[in-house]
């Protein structure tokens, strides 16, 4: 599409005799001409950031949609700002099916009347500015999985813009969730199809894959459940998900983000989330997972499978004896020498607060730094 694209633009260009840039409603750079070879063409700040960054800063985007460019239905000129360094310049509204999809571009020197209807070439760009509307109504999955992929690992100048298309594409405000789908070994199976069913899915690098779920309203996660159920059976065994907190629209996909992978991080090492894990049910496995690993006061505890076991239970059971020796299957006093270990080996007494909520961090870290779940006698 992006050939089909730039050979309108070119057309355009030629037609009208004036350098040419399409760009997207997010104002995100599709294709551009230069008309003239020999570099006389005239051109401005805004175009030579559109070009350079593939895209306009915000107070640019302000600045021209306060003429009405946004629901303009025909060519309209935007006047210059000697100030700002803004030229003059006619816009050709990229429409189709009652939306406006972008803006075609011309720096003409004020030659063109964007309201003469008896001007053949201005009627053939117009043409043209209704072919590359089709054209981008109808962006193929490929490209939203690009965009989604901006959005979600793109450098920062790329990110809004990339969510704000995404937003375009969907529901705009309407409720959306993030799922990572992490599969186990780090890699995805050969052939493996990415989801589809109404979402926008890519995969990013350490074989997690990202989709973007649209929801009926913001309480009926049920797209998400059949969505992770359904990709889940077709990864290999021990793959895990995340789901993010529901959002409305999608300003916020990097938070999100962060939401589904901690969450699918969460359900590979701890047996009670898995295989889907929801941010809004962690717990203070958010905060865990914030750690870059155990402080390293528990070194010696963490080389005894038995001894971490058991404190963890411990401290999981909110410092119960009768409950944690219940669960572990073993007698108060065996439980009472083994804490007097743990006691000994780290300096930290599992009856004081702050030792307690050291040890209880430490011990989380851990298990989400050593991606497996510890083992229980």
């Amino acid at each position: 599409m992006r050939d089909d694209l730039q050979d309108l633009v070119d057309e355009v260009s030629r037609v009208l005799a004036a350098p040419a840039t399409l760009e997207d409603a997010d104002f995100t750079l599709l294709a551009f001409c230069a008309h003239d070879d020999s570099g006389a063409d005239p051109i401005d700040a805004v175009r030579t950031r559109s070009i350079l960054t593939r895209g306009s800063a915000p107070e640019t985007r302000r600045w021209f949609e306060d003429f009405g460019i946004a629901s303009a239905t025909r060519p309209l000129r935007t006047p210059a700002d000697p100030v700002a360094g803004i030229l003059t310049r006619v816009v050709l509204p990229v429409r189709h099916g009652n939306r406006t999809h972008g803006y075609l571009w011309l720096l003409d020197d004020g030659r063109i009347d964007p309201d003469d209807d008896g001007d053949p070439a201005l009627a053939r760009a117009r043409d043209l500015a209704a072919d590359a509307g089709r054209l981008l109504s109808g962006r193929p999955a490929d490209d939203l999985r690009e965009t989604l992929a901006d959005a979600l690992d793109g450098r920062p100048g790329v990110r809004a813009p990339a969510a704000r298309r995404l937003a375009g594409r969907l529901a705009g405000d309407g409720a959306v969730v993030l799922v990572a789908l992490a599969a186990a070994g780090g890699a995805l199976p050969a052939g493996w199809r990415l989801p589809a069913a109404g979402a926008v899915s890519t995969e990013l690098d350490g074989g997690v894959v990202a989709v973007l779920v649209p929801l009926p309203a913001a309480s009926d996660l049920r797209p998400a459940g059949a969505l992770t159920a359904a990709s889940l059976r077709t990864l290999p065994a021990g793959s895990t998900a995340g789901v993010s907190a529901v959002r409305a629209g999608t300003a916020d996909l990097t938070g999100q983000w962060r939401e589904a992978r901690t969450a699918a991080r969460v359900a590979a090492a701890v047996d009670r989330f898995s295989p889907v894990a929801h941010w809004g049910e962690l717990g203070a496995w958010r905060l865990a997972a914030e750690l870059t690993g155990p402080d390293p006061v528990l070194a010696p505890l963490l080389a005894d499978p038995v001894l971490t076991a058991t404190a963890e239970v411990f401290l999981d059971r909110a410092g119960s004896a009768a409950r944690t020796a219940e669960e572990l299957g073993i007698h108060r006093q065996t439980l009472y020498y083994r804490l007097g270990r743990i006691a000994a080996l780290t300096g930290l007494d599992p009856a004081d607060g702050d030792a307690r909520l050291l040890l209880h961090a430490g011990l989380r870290a851990a298990r989400l730094t050593s991606g497996s779940p510890a083992h229980r006698p």
